[in-house]
């Protein structure tokens, strides 16, 4: 999942609320359909950017056109999304759920194929490189619904005071200027280098990316332990070892460490999405003026394509809805429910519409956006979900000391057999 947005939040929402089954999500003797919706919160629990009010004011409009769907909305902290596993474990499914990637859970018979919850009108209104991504033996169960890409944020004020004159372009170049932003002192960190459980896998992935690796390969298999990123994790390794980032990037996670500092003004460069934009401005220590965005650096250059991530939409067959599913996603996809949320959250879009239109209006996201075609996504393997959190798990320690050769080939072999 995306994870980038999983901001501060509080409290957790009554899980048992969202289990579906006859009894709690049904026809009335007078045909009338309560869906559950189960969501993570991309804002604060409880607060004015709770997602449980973006999912209820939709729920809300769409009650007024269809008096017979009630939806029924629950969102979950993204710090105890892990209590949603442990629900579907027990078979408390929701109607419609907003989360991972769908293929563990259609491997299981769990969820309707995407084309029977949604027309065929919504379904080629997707993004294409995320929609593909949605395929379990060329069916479609799920359908991207919020999306990001990762650049790299820089300091401009901490270059100034470094004596740096533009952007790094290449590893060596961050290598250089992370050293000389750590010589500024003051607990100054050249380059934030997330690598703990929150979002490991994605800024693993970035320098995987940059050296010509990734999870898997050409074929589609997994190739964690493969030579390249081998080599790429020894060079952070490096990194870590100079001083140039966090002592300990295993246990730093991107939010509430790396983004929070770089938001600070402590940090020279990490990546990000949009989503770091709002962190900035509200920890007011930087302006506009004082940060820039450029493409992530790769070992010999920028890389040419940037990373690109989503959380999935799917729908359960255990409530035996499809009919109404499809009427209330058709609804929520609609551009104005997408731009909303895009806007809430700085996230971005799902849909090429919303996309033409956010693009037309927010420059900010145009240049996020303008990635997004020929951008890198995840792997569509089936055990997908699993393998990510062994690696969010553990693949930090691969640049603290441990041999890297030994913690990918750790992965490799988890990825492998499970």
């Amino acid at each position: 999942m995306l994870a980038l947005s999983a901001l501060g939040v509080a409290g957790v929402m009554a899980l048992s609320a969202c289990s579906s089954s006859s009894k709690s999500s049904g026809s009335s003797a007078s045909g009338n359909v309560t869906l559950k919706l189960l969501a993570p919160d991309y804002g604060t629990a409880g607060g004015p950017d709770s997602s449980q009010t973006y999912w209820q004011g939709i729920a809300d409009d769409f009650h007024k056109a269809n008096p017979t769907i009630t939806v029924q909305v629950t969102t979950v902290a993204w710090t105890n999304w892990d209590q949603v596993g442990t629900q579907l474990q027990n078979k408390q499914y929701p109607d419609i759920l907003l989360g991972d990637a769908p293929q563990e859970l259609a491997a299981s018979n769990l969820l309707y194929p995407l084309t029977d919850v949604m027309s065929a009108s919504t379904i080629s209104n997707l993004i294409p490189v995320f929609a593909k991504q949605e395929d379990s033996n060329g069916v479609a169960y799920g359908a991207p619904f919020t999306t990001s890409s990762r650049a790299l944020f820089y300091n401009k004020k901490l270059f100034a005071a470094a004596k740096i004159a533009s952007p790094p372009k290449t590893w060596a170049d961050i290598q250089t200027d992370a050293a000389k932003i750590k010589a500024l002192g003051n607990g100054t960190i050249g380059y934030g280098l997330p690598l703990g459980p929150e979002e490991a896998q994605a800024e693993s992935f970035l320098w995987m990316l940059g050296n010509g690796g990734g999870y898997v390969d050409a074929s589609g298999k997994y190739a964690i332990n493969s030579a390249a990123n081998i080599e790429t994790f020894k060079f952070l390794t490096q990194l870590v070892k100079a001083g140039d980032t966090e002592p300990s990037p295993a246990t730093v996670n991107r939010t509430k460490d790396t983004w929070a500092a770089f938001a600070d003004g402590t940090v020279g460069m990490a990546g990000g999405s949009g989503a770091l934009i709002p962190s900035i401005t509200k920890a007011g220590k930087l302006t506009k003026a004082d940060y820039g965005v450029t493409t992530m650096p790769g070992k010999t250059g920028p890389l040419t394509q940037a990373l690109a991530v989503h959380d999935d939409v799917t729908a359960f067959k255990a409530g035996g809805h499809a009919a109404q599913i499809k009427q209330f996603l058709d609804f929520a996809y609609a551009d104005k429910y997408q731009i909303q949320f895009d806007n809430e959250y700085s996230l971005l879009p799902a849909t090429t519409s919303a996309s033409q239109s956010l693009s037309a209006s927010d420059p900010v996201a145009a240049g996020f956006l303008a990635t997004v075609p020929n951008a890198v996504v995840y792997p569509s393997n089936s055990n997908w979900n699993t393998v990510k959190t062994k690696i969010q798990q553990t693949i930090g320690t691969a640049a603290q000391g441990t041999d890297p050769a030994t913690v990918l080939g750790s992965l490799q072999t988890f990825a492998s057999n499970n």
